[in-house]
């Protein structure tokens, strides 16, 4: 029995441990109306922790580690999802009959949370060209989607279609002139540039703009819609704005020039973005909840613009953003893509996308502010200067920091609650359940080595939603 224990113990790695502890939290909270959808996430899990200790004991299964040191976060990236689509159906199984939670569930993921999901897209196009009603619940849910999530896929799609459509045309053009004289070659960066913001404007400002106006018969064009949003309560949204860009200004020069010119960690510099993100985006939270929405769907969209431009490097843009983006790259990065501001933005958004339409937890729009902004940078700050007891031999992360990241996100909400019911809220967090939330997602903070702003977010707000 001893032996067996620790061969256990040995299997049973910390970010396992806080997984299942995560999916049991989950488990414990269904009602009876979901007792096959817990059936089949427990089911999940116990395969996808199978496969998780195989990949990482068997040498054939090596090419799941994807970084040195790291596990294969089979487990982690099989649950979390499905988690929070459950997490999801038991919140609005607290508001709706028990026999329309499944389809609501599901539904609410789709039309008002993950709205990188192009599914319905297909099917509205396919409805639109050949005349077929399609009586699928992706239609019929999507037609109850709101302007500003229509117009985030909208930039989402044309920027995820636009590289094959630059590809093709600048091989046409260097089809074309192959045969041209060298002095007109001498210019082929300035011509690759135009050719590669005309493609991209023609995309964004006539084809995707025309493509919703068909297919989700959108009443006017995106651009005019956003100016006319922003104007229907201008000095709220342009001083936000105005307050944004300050802000970006402020930190970008201030911070690039700290990861110039200091030898503080970049692991650090990093979470100084994570700081200047709690400022930015709690403020606009709670008071600009909707402006909020599409401007995350903005900067997504810049992201994705500047990562293309740095990629191809595009002049006169792409050598620069490229610089200043390898300041804060860290080993999760890749040669190629650089992802954590990515994750970051997205961490932040989602659970505020997916808290669109009803929502019986104040707090869980905030559980990507909370747990990156604040849990995940006091963790690191306290951690790094003041930890002495390592969570393990190998790894870096303390107990320190970890009791830090807890306690200041528990202060955060104390705070964060009052102001909220101050602005006619109705409170439903119970505190038993927000410190289980709280100390689950921090301790897989402390014990994932898988990139942690795009799952701990998600964590935290299942956990917040039950």
């Amino acid at each position: 029995m001893a032996a067996m224990a620790m061969a256990m113990a040995g299997l049973m790695n910390g970010e396992r441990a806080v997984v299942l502890l995560f999916i049991g939290r989950v488990l414990f909270s269904l009602p009876l109306s979901l007792l096959f959808h817990g059936i089949a996430l427990s089911l999940l899990a116990f395969s996808a922790l199978s496969l998780d200790i195989l990949a990482d004991s068997s040498t054939s299964l090596s090419q799941f580690n994807t970084r040195p040191g790291a596990s294969s976060g089979i487990l982690l990236g099989a649950v979390t999802l499905p988690a929070v689509a459950i997490s999801k159906m038991i919140q609005l199984s607290r508001a709706f009959p028990l026999d329309q939670v499944g389809i609501e569930g599901e539904s609410c993921l789709v039309t008002s949370g993950l709205v990188l999901y192009f599914g319905d897209m297909l099917a509205y196009t396919i409805e639109k060209v050949s005349g077929f009603t399609m009586k699928s619940e992706v239609v019929q849910y999507g037609s109850k989607r709101s302007e500003i999530s229509i117009i985030i896929q909208g930039l989402l799609l044309g920027l995820l279609l636009f590289p094959m459509v630059f590809k093709f045309v600048l091989r046409m053009w260097e089809s074309t002139f192959s045969t041209a004289r060298s002095e007109v070659r001498t210019n082929n960066e300035i011509w690759r540039s135009l050719i590669f913001f005309s493609s991209l404007g023609f995309i964004m400002i006539v084809i995707i703009p025309s493509w919703m106006q068909l297919v989700q018969d959108f009443h006017m064009h995106p651009l005019l819609w956003v100016l006319s949003f922003i104007f229907s309560e201008p000095l709220k949204r342009l001083s936000l704005c105005v307050y944004w860009m300050c802000v970006i200004y402020v930190s970008v020069l201030r911070f690039y020039n700290i990861s110039k010119n200091s030898k503080i960690e970049r692991i650090l510099l990093r979470k100084y973005y994570h700081l200047m993100a709690v400022s930015m985006f709690m403020p606009a939270l709670i008071f600009q909840p909707e402006f909020l929405d599409l401007s995350f769907g903005a900067a997504l969209a810049v992201f994705l613009a500047l990562e293309i431009i740095r990629v191809w490097k595009i002049w006169p843009l792409g050598q620069s953003v490229h610089k200043f983006m390898n300041a804060f790259t860290d080993h999760r990065d890749s040669d190629l893509l650089i992802v954590s501001h990515f994750s970051l933005l997205l961490g932040c958004a989602l659970p505020i996308w997916m808290s669109s339409g009803y929502n019986d937890r104040p707090l869980a729009p905030f559980s990507g502010i909370l747990s990156l902004g604040i849990g995940d940078t006091m963790a690191s700050v306290v951690g790094h200067k003041y930890g002495v007891l390592r969570w393990s031999k190998t790894g870096k992360k303390t107990i320190e920091g970890t009791a830090a990241g807890i306690t200041s996100v528990l202060a955060a909400c104390s705070v964060l609650l009052p102001l909220l019911a101050s602005t006619g809220y109705i409170l439903t967090e119970h505190w038993g359940s927000l410190l289980v939330a709280v100390t689950v997602s921090g301790l897989l903070e402390a014990y994932t080595a898988q990139l942690d702003n795009a799952f701990i977010p998600l964590i935290f707000y299942s956990l917040l939603c039950l």
